[in-house]
């Protein structure tokens, strides 16, 4: 055995027994036990890093007032911008060729990847002004509520900062600890994001080739299909449209049965498709749409029917003004 490794061993080892009593009693203590046991972290490396992270107040804010709690007539008014319509026509003239690069190897258009980057950063114009590191450690140790899971996002981004080769009290995101222009969480990192530019790294902050890469592949691996839609506005009587409401966002409707119950579709929609009816509150009551597959896929990016209603309205504006024509925000 190598000298450095049977050094690492005893040094673990000895952390390991004075650290064993207070891991008991210590969510920390226990978090790290936990790191050097499964994934042969060095104790004092997962101990320093917690240590310069800090507990920070407006996290826990932060995270109790989310956008999507807000009526859609609301939440659509901070994306369906002309600035961010403008700016997103912009990025994809400026980086066409590499959308198009995309699109041929994931199948996910360029409006759509744009659209995603657009809502998440403002054209990583807004990647976040917390740390990472106490972003998690905050939620992971300070907030019952979801402990759990940001815990599990704490033990990725370590790893991830491992694999990566970076710092990780350096890098910034957002107060749920969402990173780079995508705002990818740590395990989706690890798990999607591609080295698109082939230097060798996956950088989300600074490569747009590989933000672009990274959201296409993110998309593909959640099942989108090229050249399908992703939702229709819906008209009928409101009430009955309301009950075809189910409030979630998989579809599980053939529309013929919503066709059925008095629901016009657009003609160009094949009745055969599965979809999920959706309502959103505008201010002067609600309107319906019909969401197919690929507007759960977006779903998987961030879990709210209002998300991905403002990715889809801003992708179709941004498609509509970079081919030469307009779309009119109501």
């Amino acid at each position: 055995m190598a000298k450095s490794t049977t050094t690492w061993l005893a040094t673990a080892t000895a952390w390991w027994l004075c650290a064993g009593a207070a891991a008991a009693t210590d969510p920390e203590k226990a978090f790290i036990a936990d790191l050097v046991s499964r994934h042969g972290f060095d104790p004092a490396w997962v101990e320093r890093t917690l240590d310069g992270a800090r507990h920070d107040e407006r996290i826990i804010a932060a995270i109790t007032r989310p956008a999507e709690a807000m009526p859609w007539h609301r939440y659509r008014s901070i994306f369906l911008t002309d600035d961010r319509i403008d700016g997103g026509v912009e990025y994809w003239r400026r980086h066409a060729a590499t959308l198009l690069a995309a699109e041929e190897a994931f199948g996910v258009p360029p409006h759509v990847i744009t659209a995603i980057i657009g809502v998440e950063t403002l054209y990583g114009t807004h990647t976040g002004k917390y740390r990472v590191a106490d972003a998690l450690k905050t939620l992971g140790f300070g907030y019952p509520p979801r402990a759990d899971f940001f815990r599990k996002e704490l033990e990725q981004f370590l790893l991830m900062a491992r694999e990566e080769g970076m710092d990780p009290l350096d890098p910034l995101g957002s107060y749920a600890g969402a990173m780079g222009q995508p705002q990818f969480i740590a395990s989706s990192f690890r798990a999607y994001a591609v080295d698109f530019d082939d230097d060798g790294h996956r950088d989300l902050w600074g490569s747009d080739a590989d933000v672009i890469g990274s959201v296409a592949n993110y998309f593909a691996r959640h099942g989108w299909t090229k050249g399908a839609p992703v939702a229709v506005r819906l008209s009928g009587d409101a009430a009955r449209l309301g009950a075809l409401a189910s409030g979630g966002s998989k579809p599980d409707r053939v529309l013929a049965d919503i066709v059925e119950a008095g629901v016009a579709l657009p003609e160009s929609v094949d009745p055969g498709q599965t979809a999920v009816v959706i309502g959103l509150q505008q201010e002067d009551g609600p309107e319906f749409w019909a969401g197919f597959d690929n507007f759960y896929v977006i779903t998987r990016y961030n879990h709210s029917n209002l998300y991905a209603m403002a990715v889809f309205q801003l992708a179709e504006a941004i498609r509509q003004r970079h081919a030469g024509g307009d779309q009119a925000l109501q």
